[in-house]
């Protein structure tokens, strides 16, 4: 069966745009490793997209094409294929600016994923503007690219770590956050959704109710939100913005930093060499402007194409119907564990994405995770990079599925069964 959706034609002044549909089994198409990848004959059920997504061939096609067309280093030589790899490259930034809504693309700095972006700030703007007795503001929620960094400076500049906590259901604490926002606070940072839970913060509001307060600087980790809903930068007016290309059908190697233009100009580089530069001698050197400052050295170029193509993806999908599809995908599976003897799933916020992290009574999330890899199920197993938050929840590690545009509802009822199976196996 093929849930079918659709978005007539807009008739707006710039005249009609082409109708984009969303087809759960023609998307399938689009992507090559759930068609090939089969085990005894089971279909590959690949539940595992909050790690990774897997890759359109549009965005195959778009790397294969490069490196045997268009490869050349950029912004060194004179000649038309070193032109063409440029405007290529700086062709991925503008798409990437214009599609989150960023003033200008210079705003966007291209990085290895949300960890070195996220390592950037800690450390340009960090460095920059902490001292004995400021605080950095994270959350109960945090993954560990976005608490260890923060960890590492407030130890080179005598800052203190403060930590907003969690309600039972996932949430965060809204009257523990406020009050943690004092004027000591020069940073906070936090996820625009976990990678655990599945809840989403209203980054928006949050923002402006920092902005209120103590007015210190604001960094979003989008690294999970950035698939599973719209991004408006301007609208959230947050100083910078984080994801990795990897997570969105794009390439590993290559990820965004957003950064208020005037703010990422006024900080020192992360990463110091070619490229980056304007004048070097032997005693001194001067820096260009953002977002070259913060792009050292050969770029990933290639996967920057690849991240646009990515984007040009999602263009020709009905966006409202693929949101629409990932909401039933969680309703459904949510309502379906719920119904497993001694299942437990945490993170219950009524404002979650797709995934659903769970620890069934009596056995190792590990088990959980074998047991389904022989159904060709694909879950993962583990602590998630969340160990501060295992913690508060309780345990040591958990399973979880996560769900993308291309998955199913009779994927949700293959990881149902070879759950009840892992039951059989344990508890009977």
């Amino acid at each position: 069966m093929c849930l079918y959706y659709s978005l007539m034609p807009s008739h707006s002044s710039g005249g009609a745009t082409a109708k984009k549909t969303f087809c759960v089994q023609k998307v399938r198409e689009d992507f090559p490793i759930l068609g090939t990848h089969t085990r005894a004959g089971k279909p590959l059920c690949y539940l595992d997209n909050a790690a990774t997504a897997q890759k359109p061939q549009a965005v195959i096609d778009a790397l294969s094409y490069f490196y045997a067309n268009q490869n050349a280093n950029i912004d060194r030589g004179v000649y038309e294929l070193g032109a063409e790899a440029t405007e290529l490259y700086e062709r991925a930034r503008k798409k990437i600016a214009a599609r989150l809504n960023a003033a200008s693309p210079a705003e966007i700095v291209f990085t290895r994923g949300t960890t070195e972006s996220i390592n950037l700030v800690a450390c340009s703007l960090g460095g920059s503007v902490l001292k004995q007795g400021d605080e950095i503001l994270i959350t109960a929620m945090e993954h560990h690219a976005n608490i260890v960094p923060w960890q590492q400076i407030a130890a080179r500049t005598g800052a203190a770590i403060k930590v907003a906590p969690i309600t039972p259901a996932g949430e965060l604490d809204a009257m523990a956050f406020e009050n943690l926002l004092t004027e000591r606070v020069k940073i906070v940072a936090f996820t625009h959704m976990s990678n655990v839970l599945g809840t989403i913060n209203d980054a928006a509001a949050l923002t402006k109710k920092i902005r209120a307060r103590c007015g210190a600087k604001v960094l979003v980790d989008g690294a999970q939100a950035i698939v599973h809903g719209d991004v408006d930068l301007q609208a959230l007016d947050c100083d910078f913005y984080a994801f990795s290309g990897h997570k969105i059908y794009g390439p590993t190697g290559v990820g965004v930093l957003y950064g208020k233009q005037a703010l990422l100009d006024s900080l020192p580089p992360y990463q110091t060499g070619g490229d980056m530069v304007v004048k070097v001698s032997f005693e001194t050197a001067t820096f260009k402007r953002s977002p070259h400052r913060f792009e050292a050295g050969t770029p990933a170029i290639a996967q920057a194409v690849g991240l646009a193509t990515a984007f040009d993806y999602l263009d020709t999908l009905d966006m409202p119907a693929v949101r629409a599809h990932e909401a039933d995908l969680l309703a459904y599976a949510s309502a379906a564990l719920r119904e497993i003897k001694g299942l437990t799933i945490h993170g219950n916020a009524p404002n979650k994405g797709a995934l659903i992290a769970f620890t069934m009574q009596g056995v190792h999330p590990h088990d959980i995770g074998t047991i389904l890899d022989s159904e060709n199920v694909c879950v993962r197993a583990g602590h998630h990079c969340a160990q501060p938050l295992m913690g508060v929840l309780g345990v040591q590690s958990t399973a979880r599925a996560s769900f993308a545009l291309y998955n199913t509802r009779a994927e949700i009822d293959a990881l149902v069964k070879a759950l009840h199976k892992v039951n059989r196996m344990f508890n009977e």
